[in-house]
């Protein structure tokens, strides 16, 4: 007979591994009609949010000037986040600020922050989509630095056709993915509430289509060989006469954005600008290795409109196009926002 003793073991066992399997169930998958799917319970997911900038570049140094340290910006922001509803972020990642010439990863205080970021947004459920390369100078508005990174050596043109910059990319996702957040103890795969990954920021690919394919293919094996399992995102929006070389890669989604009232026109639009949101056409849809790709949208604005109906309307349109993710194009932190320097054609907040 099993003693009381080690039945109790038995069961507390079982419930340990239970409460494991569950907590290792928070993410999302993309079953294999292109549809995000959550892992606890298979039913179709839908996220609705923001980019934000402050752990980087100009967003980061206009807090500074304000007198408000970074940390507490962001806790505010965050807070409003949640107030507003949001349940998701997506940031171009500065690989700029933290990393080398040779892609090694710069545990410097950009990266901190984002850490605290990161750990600010896990406090409020809000889901992260985060893209490691954006290749972006760290100036607008104001003059870029040389930073002696990988980006700020080739540029975002070259680091998609030359072989030194895939080798120093492939050795950054190595590391980034790597990384542990000394806020929450986790690195980003372990981290329930980062669900997904999108390989960089709005490529400009040239040359042969084989090579873009490659490029695609070489980033995902280098974000996967750090123990990477979630979905991997590509932007398909940028360089359309390359999405059949795209879609090629073996990636599980692509990623775009919609800006259909244009952008820095100077001025508030003013009228009925509904229209422009009617419907989201997607002109890749008709290759056939695309139709089992989930689809996200990076970024959106209806740029310079003030209208609050916009993005109601832009989500209604999103969803009829078969997007299960939207972040709008940019939430500026509250420290700053009243001037609206950092993206003057965005509103947000």
């Amino acid at each position: 007979m099993i003693s009381l003793k080690k039945l109790s073991l038995s069961l507390a066992f079982v419930f340990m591994a239970m409460v494991a399997n569950a907590q290792n169930k928070q993410g999302v998958y993309v079953d294999a009609s292109g549809v995000i799917r959550w892992e606890k319970d298979h039913k179709e997911a839908a996220f609705f949010g923001t980019n934000y900038t402050a752990p980087f570049a100009y967003g980061n140094r206009a807090i500074l000037r304000m007198g408000v340290t970074a940390e507490q910006a962001i806790k505010d922001d965050v807070y409003h986040f949640s107030r507003l509803g949001l349940d998701a972020f997506r940031v171009h990642v500065w690989d700029q600020e933290i990393s080398d010439a040779e892609g090694n990863l710069i545990n410097n205080e950009h990266l901190r922050l984002f850490d605290f970021l990161l750990a600010e947004l896990k406090k409020r459920k809000i889901k992260t989509l985060v893209t490691p390369i954006a290749f972006w100078g760290n100036g607008y508005p104001e003059k870029d630095e040389n930073t002696g990174s990988f980006a700020n050596k080739y540029g975002k043109d070259k680091s998609v056709v030359t072989e030194a910059a895939f080798k120093a990319q492939e050795n950054y996702l190595k590391q980034f993915f790597k990384h542990k957040n000394p806020y929450t103890g986790l690195t980003y795969q372990q981290d329930a509430d980062i669900l997904a990954a999108e390989i960089n920021n709005e490529p400009h690919h040239s040359g042969p289509k084989e090579r873009a394919t490659e490029y695609v293919n070489r980033m995902t094996a280098a974000i996967k060989s750090a123990g990477w399992t979630k979905p991997i995102f590509y932007n398909i929006s940028e360089s359309p006469w390359y999405a059949d070389a795209i879609v090629k890669a073996g990636v599980q989604g692509h990623t775009f954005q919609w800006y259909p009232t244009g952008l820095v026109a100077g001025h508030t639009l003013q009228g009925n600008y509904l229209p422009n949101v009617a419907k989201y056409k997607i002109p890749f849809d008709t290759i056939p290795a695309f139709k089992n790709r989930a689809k996200a949208v990076y970024e959106f604005d209806a740029g310079d409109v003030m209208a609050p109906i916009m993005y109601p309307a832009m989500a209604r349109s999103f969803r009829a196009a078969g997007f299960q993710w939207a972040t709008q194009f940019a939430y500026d932190p509250m420290a700053t926002a009243y001037a609206n320097t950092e993206y003057q054609t965005h509103y947000l907040n």
